[in-house]
């Protein structure tokens, strides 16, 4: 009986908080939404303009510009998988990290941002800051800049790395031959959270 009464409260706790937090994103202006029936752009396109992949909790987070990138369907789940350079900084939160978010900006903004985030390292500086970004969290700690128009949210289902060996024709062989940055760890992610301006 004691057990049953917990449950109770531990729901209606559950329910009590769930709005805090939803509204915590629509008190800055986002709105939930489905990716499978209220994403506007050309999932083929999406990641040719560049995006914001971050990573990490309030403690420590790293953003970054990322062009590689696919949206569809894994596993009965709507799924958004990105790639990450082994030398990257923010590979370390992707690798710790259970989740991630990927954010557009507007054209404005994300010219500025997207081209700062892609030539400096988080090793060096606090990029955001930099940039007078407003970090803020999910609902499950995971970051996310203020500013952005469009945030992905994701758990991660599964991480890889390539493995050269599977390498069968010399696109990918061509473009490892010389990239400092070392091969790009895979990253799949259901898309537990959307919200857009």
């Amino acid at each position: 009986m004691k057990k049953n009464n917990l449950s109770k409260w531990a729901v209606a706790c559950l329910f009590l908080l769930l709005p805090f937090y939803m509204s915590a994103q629509e008190d800055m202006g986002f709105q939930s939404f489905r990716v499978t029936e209220d994403f506007d752009d050309n999932g083929f396109c999406w990641f040719r303009d560049a995006q914001l992949l971050a990573a990490g909790d309030s403690k420590a987070s790293n953003a970054m510009t990322i062009g590689w990138g696919g949206i569809g369907t894994l596993w009965g789940k709507s799924a958004l998988t990105v790639y990450v350079a082994e030398k990257r900084y923010t590979k370390k939160f992707m690798d710790s990290a259970e989740y991630f978010t990927v954010m557009s900006f507007d054209a404005e903004t994300g010219k500025k941002v997207l081209n700062y985030m892609g030539r400096k390292s988080g090793r060096d500086e606090d990029k955001a800051k930099a940039l007078g970004l407003h970090v803020a969290y999910t609902p499950n700690g995971t970051p996310y800049y203020v500013e952005a128009t469009v945030v992905i949210e994701c758990q991660t289902m599964y991480s890889a790395p390539f493995d050269p060996k599977g390498f069968r024709s010399d696109v990918p062989k061509k473009m490892y031959s010389n990239f400092p940055a070392g091969i790009h760890t895979m990253y799949i992610g259901e898309v537990v959270n959307a919200w857009k301006r």
